[in-house]
């Protein structure tokens, strides 16, 4: 994977340079998950016309957390706009900037949704943590977690058989399991009135519209 000014790309690079690819930045709060999930559907599933780079892949610690992590990321979708329109770009290859976080403890969860919300910065949010996206891959998730993440990650069925479950591997995600999981995933999420903040909707998950709508995928 080629990486340039600290970014990571998920995607070739281009041949030829006669067809430009719409890129898609994606800042995650997981280190290793969330690119390694990304990294894993692409591979299966290839989208041509996008580039997916990990914009925070060097980051650490508090610059994961949702608010700085929206906070760069509006950063960047501004420069983006203005690059765009400089370039005299067509709106449809517009880059797109995509926030993926979690609950988990974190301070300051709906500012961050306002936050990218105003600024055209799309969000995946899971709560407590991506492995309830994981986990629906699996079987269908009822009951609430408590706010806990270890308890959505000790329900996935190779948990007691790997030393980091935070590792995402190919065998962890059953092929053709995207239709299922976001079915499972709706009926989940269904279960919280509309008006409930997203940081208390446990257990919830829309990480499947980043899926669709941020990586073109409908299918894996």
């Amino acid at each position: 994977m080629a990486r340039t000014k600290g970014k990571e790309s998920l995607v070739p690079a281009q041949k030829g340079g006669r067809q430009r690819n719409k890129v898609v930045h994606v800042f995650t709060e997981g280190k290793v998950t969330e690119p390694e999930y990304i990294h894993i559907v692409r591979e299966r599933s290839p989208v041509s016309g996008i580039e997916v780079r990990i914009a925070n892949a060097s980051d650490r610690g508090s610059r994961r957390e949702p608010l700085k992590l929206v906070d760069a990321a509006v950063r960047l979708m501004r420069d983006e706009k203005r690059e765009a329109k400089r370039s005299g770009l067509p709106k449809k290859l517009w880059p797109m900037v995509w926030c993926l976080f979690d609950r988990d403890q974190h301070e300051g969860v709906e500012s961050a949704f306002k936050q990218a919300r105003e600024a055209g910065v799309r969000v995946a949010f899971s709560h407590p943590c991506f492995e309830v996206w994981r986990l629906l891959h699996h079987k269908p998730v009822v009951g609430t977690f408590g706010g806990v993440c270890d308890l959505a990650a000790d329900r996935l069925p190779f948990a007691k058989q790997v030393t980091d479950v935070k590792q995402v591997l190919p065998e962890q995600i059953p092929k053709q399991s995207f239709g299922q999981a976001k079915k499972w995933a709706l009926k989940m999420n269904a279960e919280h009135e509309d008006h409930v903040p997203y940081s208390q909707r446990d257990p919830y998950t829309d990480v499947f519209t980043f899926v669709e709508e941020g990586l073109g995928i409908i299918a894996y």
